[in-house]
């Protein structure tokens, strides 16, 4: 348990049995009437944003999230199988869990899972990674000012938006929270 006060972003609670990150808290104290909290919680699970409001001083119960960073190994099925890097014990991902993530995971890359009583919540990705481009059309001798972009399938299977002249077999950076193309390796 925790008081209102001790709230700091990226703090998980559990309210009426649900997960919540707080992604933003403020502290407000009017000229007239009690002070209070105002928060924004993200559901872990779910992706759902809310706003909630506590008075000031309230208990709210927190919950553990273990962050661990772990290397992926397969797909076994629809899910993921990672290792943790320290024990080299072996978890079970569910394909939901790991969600569009999928597009930007090769084996042996680094990730870090959070598990809430040995329940995987969310695994976080490096910021970008680089892929290699496994098919792309080829860009035209006079479109290669005009900025103009093609798609190209990656090595993982997700498709990204390239300029016109990345070729077949290059090496690009892509970034893995909104999967833009950031430049060539």
């Amino acid at each position: 348990m925790a008081s209102t006060n001790d709230l700091k972003n990226g703090l998980v609670l559990n309210l009426d049995g649900d997960l919540w990150a707080v992604v933003e808290f403020q502290h407000v104290k009017p000229g007239k009437g009690g002070a209070f909290v105002r928060t924004t919680l993200k559901n872990v699970l779910s992706g759902k944003v809310v706003d909630k409001t506590f008075n000031a001083g309230t208990k709210v119960e927190t919950a553990t999230v273990d962050k661990r960073t772990m290397q992926y190994l397969y797909q076994d099925g629809e899910d993921f199988v990672f290792m943790d890097l320290d024990t080299f014990d072996q978890i079970t991902v569910p394909g939901g869990t790991v969600g569009e993530n999928a597009n930007y995971l090769l084996p042996e890359a680094e990730a870090t899972v959070a598990t809430h009583e040995g329940v995987p919540l969310y695994i976080e990705l490096a910021t970008s990674v680089f892929l290699e481009v496994t098919y792309t059309e080829p860009g035209l001798q006079g479109d290669r000012s005009t900025g103009g972009t093609k798609p190209a399938t990656v090595e993982t299977g997700a498709t990204v938006q390239v300029p016109l002249f990345i070729t077949t077999g290059e090496k690009i950076k892509v970034d893995t929270r909104d999967g833009r193309y950031l430049g060539r390796s």
